[in-house]
């Protein structure tokens, strides 16, 4: 059996995937992190790291294993936390749990595992793992959904590389989120009845403007409001029929062995979720049309017809675009990069019928662009942008040169329904185009696509 490194965090999932490890026969070592000190901004009553500390040292104990403890919080400062001052000073919306993964658990604590011998690293995540041997004779690790549909966290693992694969083991992923909860009461584990931890990685609940003026100062500027028939909102971009995307024909991958599906027939315009498009220009593929017209209204639908270009992808990418000429002053806050899109909570202005969302924040000018109603169209947006350096395959024999698209299942945010779409990949980037519209798209956040289960890539979107 293996040497496994597991990262004991003082919560019920990595209790039991430490206890089912050693059921399976495998050398366990545990591991905790302490990766923050700083109470800034942290709400009282979350489970601070020195409770967490004690409650891994218990499940240890019990299951007569060693623990390890490592202070990692100048990695976890400069690779997560910087970071995420800096995306909000941007006005985008980090998501510093996908990055805690990518550079911490799964960079830094691998590093730590492997000088304590291990040959693989366990955690608690609701995910799975499996491999398959290519005709080149190359292992792929595919990382796919846990079977808890209610608890699957691979949304949070989307970033990670093959190598990082290669050593994780997820023992939980399997396993429903009360069957866990069961398993620690049979076992006596301490963490039976412990709450599951909420907030940022490692960090916890925490007041996100409190939190952010360890670095980012307060800043009083005004909220625009923006009406709902701002004139703007008819369709930004239209794809109409018959339109060619003159010089952008789609190409046959080299082979099947290259990891993309076979052509389509061309009795087939349409293409199935994880299924490469790879039809020339004469078999068009899909695009989208709305019964209105608009591509923009929720509700549209996803027709096949010709494929959008370029420009027409990146126009229904762009983001609404206010001055403050298109709305009134409705308002005052403390600094526009204390905020994120899709808000609706601590503007402080009431007197509504309905909540007021946050539609755009401009860092640059300290103005926040409100809207009335979860219905307001400035929330919705029928696709996004991923910039090419930012394009990254969990599956790199899934990889998409420039010229292709595919038809996913998305999701832009976790605990997000998945959402039908089409990958087009282009020199200037991906862009994902939805079926139906999405409400709250955040540059800053990741974006994910899956195949049925498998998590096949991700990216940062742009815009």
């Amino acid at each position: 059996m293996a040497r496994v490194v597991i990262g004991l965090s003082g919560g019920v999932d990595s209790s039991v995937a430490a206890w089912l490890l050693k059921q399976q026969g495998h050398e366990v070592v545990g591991l905790f992190m302490i990766n923050w000190h700083d109470t800034t901004g942290t709400l009282e009553g979350d489970c601070p790291w020195h409770d967490d500390r004690v409650f891994a040292e218990l499940v240890a104990r019990k299951l007569d294993i060693a623990l390890h403890v490592v202070d990692l919080s100048e990695d976890y400062r400069a690779r997560v936390v910087d970071y995420m001052f800096a995306e909000y000073e941007r006005g985008r919306t980090p998501n510093p749990d996908v990055l805690c993964n990518r550079e911490i658990k799964f960079d830094v604590f691998l590093r730590e595992a492997l000088r304590l011998g291990a040959d693989f690293v366990a955690t608690g995540h609701y995910c799975r793992k499996a491999e398959e041997t290519l005709p080149d004779g190359r292992t792929i690790y595919k990382l796919l959904a846990g079977a808890d549909p209610n608890k699957d966290q691979s949304y949070f693992l989307c970033q990670l590389s093959q190598e990082q694969l290669r050593y994780a083991l997820f023992p939980v992923g399997d396993l429903l989120k009360p069957e866990v909860r069961r398993i620690a009461a049979e076992q006596g584990l301490a963490t039976a009845k412990r709450k599951d931890s909420q907030g940022i990685c490692f960090v916890g609940k925490v007041d996100l403007p409190a939190f952010l003026q360890q670095k980012l100062a307060s800043k009083r500027g005004n909220v625009h409001e923006i009406l709902p028939t701002w004139p703007k909102y008819g369709p930004k971009a239209r794809i109409p029929a018959g339109t060619p995307d003159a010089g952008q024909a789609i190409p046959a991958p080299a082979s099947p062995a290259a990891g993309h599906s076979a052509p389509m027939s061309s009795a087939n315009t349409s293409a199935g979720i994880g299924q490469t498009v790879t039809s020339p220009a004469s078999e068009p593929i899909s695009a989208t049309r709305c019964p209105d017209g608009d591509p923009y209204s929720p509700g549209g639908q996803h027709a096949a017809d010709v494929p959008p270009t370029t420009e027409q992808l990146a126009a229904l990418a762009a983001p609404w675009r206010y001055t403050v000429r298109d709305g009134k002053k409705i308002g005052e806050h403390s600094g526009a990069h204390f905020y994120t899109i899709g808000q609706r909570k601590g503007l402080g202005i009431g007197g509504r019928k309905e909540s007021l969302f946050i539609l755009a924040t401009d860092t640059m000018q300290n103005v926040i662009y409100v809207g009335e109603g979860d219905s307001h169209p400035g929330l919705w947006r029928q696709a996004l942008h991923i910039a090419p350096r930012e394009i990254h395959w969990v599956n790199p024999a899934r990889t998409m040169p420039a010229g292709q698209s595919a038809r996913f299942s998305v999701r832009i945010r976790y605990r997000q329904p998945l959402q039908e779409a089409t990958l087009f990949v282009r020199d200037q980037g991906a862009y994902i185009l939805f079926d139906t519209p999405q409400r709250g798209i955040t540059p800053g956040q990741f974006a994910a696509w899956y195949d049925g289960d498998e998590l096949v890539g991700s990216g940062v979107i742009s815009e």
